[in-house]
């Protein structure tokens, strides 16, 4: 299991797919990830499940290609 600790602001967040999804803004509580409204295409923050890292390096690796991710992440203002 992934440790939230591992995950710091401003990585970047890859697919499985190896496509950019978005850039971490921070920890969201310890089971999601927000990412930047800045990075996103409709301005808005979004919510990804800790459950769906695959692992963490120099960037966050999801398990979930670019299409799954943007069609169940949870978007906010």
């Amino acid at each position: 299991m992934i440790n939230s600790d591992e995950i710091r602001e401003h990585m970047e967040v890859r697919a499985a797919d190896g496509r950019h999804v978005g850039t971490v803004d921070h920890m969201d509580g310890t089971s999601r990830i927000k990412l930047t409204r800045t990075d996103s295409e409709d301005g808005k923050h979004h919510l990804i499940p800790l459950d769906w890292v695959d692992h963490v390096d120099a960037h966050v690796h999801l398990s979930k290609n670019a299409d799954e991710v943007r069609s169940q992440w949870f978007a906010v203002n």
